[in-house]
């Protein structure tokens, strides 16, 4: 990984900052987009002390709207002319249902229309750059969601957890119809489960910790497979897979429908047009 330079979002904590680590640890420039300042240079210091001589560069971005996560575009493309992998992990939990700035759900805006926004965005970057890595963070949540699309903003009933599984199932499908979409040999895109993994999100959003933490495993464990699908050499080429446990795994039926897919693709893609015109 020595002279590539990788993006992750989410890297001030959890399996994202486990992933700056040890992909600094491999000798590539890691750019860490993280949303708040104050806490990313906390683990940009941390990490620097942890990997002497690590190459880090922290950028500030909230995920939240889809004109913030083009400005986020915007200032990836301004400060490096090549981007070899892309590493989105960033994501929310939330109980209660909560809108962004741009009226929309925040589960679905941050954990699948921001990764939508600054995937597509930085393709330009990345198929300038190739062979080169997308690694989408998602979750085996996702064998339990649907796709719902008579009410993607939960308008009428919201649940935190099915919208959550439904973000997750929402991550697996647009990296396997981007996968669908790309030359082949030019950017690979694979996503993943990292594991139960006692980060802030599981265990104040997801499920209380005295019952979580007798089978979490840690956000080091749970870096182990997005480090591995974007630096293996075992994995060039491979693209539009699910893998756990850094072994490839067979996603949920509804995960692998083209149809399901393309239509996701669509309505998303339509959802971001019509925000960035009212900004």
């Amino acid at each position: 990984m020595r002279g590539k330079i990788c993006l992750v979002t989410g890297a001030n904590a959890g399996i994202g900052m486990e992933t700056a680590v040890g992909l600094a640890a491999l000798g590539a420039r890691v750019m860490m987009v993280c949303r708040h300042s104050g806490r990313g240079e906390a683990a940009r210091r941390e990490i620097a002390a942890r990997i002497p001589g690590a190459d880090l560069e922290l950028i500030q971005a909230d995920l939240s709207t889809s004109a913030a996560v083009e400005a986020l575009v915007d200032e990836v493309a301004r400060r490096t002319g090549r981007l070899d992998v892309l590493v989105s992990n960033a994501g929310v939990f939330h109980a209660r249902r909560r809108t962004t700035p741009d009226g929309l759900e925040t589960t679905f805006a941050v954990n699948h229309l921001a990764p939508f926004v600054l995937v597509t965005g930085l393709l330009g970057l990345l198929r300038g750059s190739r062979p080169s890595r997308i690694v989408i963070v998602a979750s085996d949540a996702h064998y339990r969601g649907t796709i719902r699309f008579d009410d993607l903003q939960s308008e009428r009933r919201y649940g935190g957890w099915k919208a959550y599984t439904q973000s997750k199932l929402a991550n697996v499908l647009f990296a396997q119809e981007l996968a669908r979409r790309l030359p082949a040999g030019e950017v690979t895109v694979n996503s993943l489960h990292p594991g139960v993994v006692g980060t802030k999100l599981l265990l104040r959003g997801i499920v209380p910790p005295r019952l979580a933490r007798p089978w979490t495993i840690t956000p080091k464990q749970g870096a182990q497979t997005p480090i591995y699908l974007a630096s293996s050499q075992d994995l060039e080429g491979v693209s539009g897979r699910y893998f756990a446990d850094c072994r490839e795994k067979e996603p949920s039926e509804e995960a692998t429908n083209p149809e399901v897919a393309a239509r996701l693709w669509d309505v998303s893609s339509r959802l971001v047009q019509e925000k960035t015109r009212g900004a």
